[in-house]
């Protein structure tokens, strides 16, 4: 339920059980409350004076006299002050009387009213209204169960209005904490998606945009023990660009760094969403295969050659691909090795070969 659906006195949980505890506690019986509320009309009778006395001290405060503001501030305080004068001598002190209480506290804390003015400006008003009440009662003893019943009844008052200034202080201190959670848990997602970002980063080409020789060597020790595992195929493709330096000197490295990003085009096109292309260096490609054998792989390398020639008619692709099968294994170094050793056989060859 929204707060804005609620009382001040249901959000603080103030039962009558404990209304009426709090009451017992600074000893207002049913009967001082009776006692209090026979002057009703003797402070209505004096409520412009009181109001009147209360303003004039309390403007004379440059903090206070800084929060009112303005005129018409001033006057709905006034009409303000005297609903909550009359109503210490009204003789209901229920539930209603209680939010009445927490409300204003409410309002006091909302327009930045420090505690030390909201106590300054209770002792004025409790001065003013117990001089009020020492020039019409002349009985003594009356007049002394009247202010002490008085005092006490402001203590109550008072008790409810440090009430909502600590429930809104923390609440502010609860908000500042979701929002603190929130900013947090925030700040942790993007971190963690920069990181993220910043080791994808790392594992690819800036060129081709394709994975580097860092993330091929961490992929291929990882499929070579997956292989192993599962005792099954893994063939691996190294490619290389015939004369790569002649085209970078005739036609400029602009063209061959075209090349290089056309080549890792076609590879990705080529190969199956398990397989990993990348650059190992320069001109160098290679194809991680897993789960394919080595006679498999030569509708990928046919494939890569004819798009690559029919871009680049006067160019060549030389390839040596090696793997593992089943009962056999290689580290990471010896299948790489195997397949650029095949690379170089092939680049004997004219044009572009493959070399099984």
């Amino acid at each position: 339920m929204s707060r804005t659906d609620t009382t001040l006195l249901e959000q603080m949980q103030i039962s009558d059980l404990e209304i009426a505890n709090r009451m017992e506690l600074l000893s207002l019986t049913k009967s001082s409350l009776s006692q209090i509320a026979q002057h009703k009309q003797l402070i209505e009778d004096n409520i412009d004076l009181i109001v009147d006395d209360f303003y004039e001290k309390q403007t004379e405060i440059d903090e206070i006299s800084l929060l009112i503001g303005d005129a018409e501030t001033l006057t709905r305080l006034r009409n303000a002050q005297r609903k909550y004068v009359i109503d210490l001598f009204s003789g209901s002190y229920d539930s209603n009387y209680v939010n009445n209480r927490l409300r204003i506290g409410m309002v006091h804390k909302r327009i930045g009213v420090e505690p030390k003015l909201y106590l300054s400006a209770v002792k004025t008003l409790k001065e003013l209204i117990a001089a009020v009440l020492k020039n019409n009662i002349n009985d003594p003893s009356k007049l002394e169960s009247t202010l002490t019943t008085l005092e006490n009844l402001f203590y109550f008052d008072t008790t409810l209005v440090f009430d909502t200034y600590i429930g809104s202080l923390l609440g502010e201190i609860e908000s500042a904490k979701r929002k603190t959670e929130q900013y947090a848990k925030s700040l942790e997602m993007k971190v963690a998606e920069r990181t993220l970002q910043l080791e994808e980063q790392t594992r690819l080409d800036p060129l081709t945009r394709i994975y580097n020789h860092r993330a091929m060597q961490d992929v291929l020790r990882r499929e070579l023990a997956v292989a192993k595992r599962r005792d099954s195929n893994l063939s691996f493709i190294y490619i290389d660009v015939d004369n790569f330096k002649e085209i970078n000197d005739l036609e400029g490295h602009l063209k061959g760094n075209e090349v290089l990003k056309f080549i890792a085009n076609v590879l990705t096109s080529c190969i199956r969403e398990v397989d990993l292309a990348c650059r190992y260096g320069g001109d160098e490609f290679c194809i991680i295969l897993p789960d394919c054998a080595i006679e498999q792989t030569e509708i990928i390398c046919n494939r890569i050659i004819e798009q690559f020639t029919n871009s680049y008619p006067k160019y060549a692709l030389s390839m040596g691909v090696s793997g593992v099968m089943p009962g056999k294994s290689l580290d990471s170094d010896a299948i790489i090795k195997q397949a650029d050793d095949k690379m170089y056989l092939a680049k004997k060859e004219p044009g572009s070969f493959v070399c099984y």
